[in-house]
């Protein structure tokens, strides 16, 4: 009788797979790249430095002439996009300024098209609250409620004034009900039908935008609970993201990212478009205070925090650490 050889271990091995830094690359199922990260930027009216920003280590609050530094940094970095958010000096109830030719979002997507030309797709947020005095995304009735229909008209006005000035696509993301079609139609009337709609379709009332509120030195009174998402509902933002698509939406996104990576995929597959991920000010500074008192890998936290997000099914992340991902990518 032929001797049995006796097996000693498994058959398959998984770990042939993981065994040097070539197969790893051989079969990563998912990747990131510069050119899918967009990097969001704040320009502060009347500073002559830039003003850091305490909550969030390495991100200030832009000049106009250093603003134009950091997208021809980005330009040449690689990212595929930069978000422009517009601090101005005054604000009033109505958010006159971001619909002002002259106001500071108007004239910081002119100063960044004219330094990155077609090299950096230049993005805008379309909002109010950076330029109302109560802080809301929308103008208010005389009882405090915000306008929903009110503040549609004053989205398409803003949508023109920020394709005038040049931009390449807008981000509406005050979650008003009929957004998208209102910025769609307006801008194809004012023959910008070239222009971009990224909408901020499942956006929720999340607890990890707090820094945020220091970067745009908000003025909010309140919370946004009436129009932005619970954050338990998952059906609602797939609706969201359905109705936008509907509406004309080019890219839909979802916001935040990390503790709703089961909504980024939902979406992934409910729509036929791009979708967004936006990995927010909380989310960054997380892992920030995290790096900072020496309990993580900052730079494999940050490149693993963007691969989830991507595995998630995101197409497009906005990012701060958009730049630095970057460089550490092209290593």
């Amino acid at each position: 009788m032929d001797e049995v050889n006796e097996i000693t271990g498994p058959v398959i091995r998984p770990r042939r797979l993981r065994r040097t830094p070539a197969i790893r690359r051989l079969v990563s199922e998912t990747t990131v790249r510069a050119s899918q990260l967009i990097l969001p930027v704040f320009v502060r009216e009347d500073i002559t430095e830039p003003v850091p920003i305490t909550t969030m280590p390495g991100v200030v609050q832009h000049t106009r002439d250093s603003l134009k530094k950091a997208a021809a940094e980005a330009a040449e970095l690689g990212p595929g996009g930069i978000m422009l958010f517009g601090i101005p000096t005054t604000k009033d109830a109505v958010g006159s300024g971001a619909l002002d030719p002259s106001g500071i979002l108007n004239l910081a997507i002119n100063d960044v098209v004219a330094e990155v030309g077609d090299t950096l797709t230049v993005m805008s947020d379309l909002c109010l609250d950076e330029f109302t005095d109560h802080g809301h995304c929308g103008l208010l009735t005389p009882d405090g409620e915000v306008d929903n229909d009110k503040t549609l008209a004053a989205y398409a006005e803003m949508a023109i004034a920020q394709a005038e000035a040049g931009v390449d696509m807008v981000g509406p993301s005050g979650m008003m009900d009929g957004r998208v079609a209102v910025v769609r139609q307006a801008l194809d009337a004012a023959e910008h039908s070239g222009v971009s709609i990224l909408a901020y379709s499942a956006k929720y009332a999340s607890a990890f935008f707090g820094p945020f509120r220091e970067a745009v030195n908000s003025s909010l009174d309140g919370d946004r609970r009436t129009y932005q998402q619970d954050p338990g509902n998952v059906r609602e933002g797939v609706r969201e993201a359905l109705l936008d698509v509907a509406e004309g939406a080019d890219i839909v996104m979802v916001k935040p990212a990390l503790a709703y990576l089961d909504v980024v995929a939902r979406v992934r597959d409910a729509v036929d478009v791009p979708v967004a991920a936006y990995n927010i000010s909380g989310e960054y500074a997380m892992v920030e205070a995290a790096a900072a008192n020496g309990w993580i890998d900052r730079d494999a936290a940050v490149l693993e925090t963007l691969t989830s997000i991507r595995r998630a099914g995101a197409d497009v992340i906005l990012t701060y650490w958009a730049a630095d991902a970057a460089r550490l990518l092209a290593r």
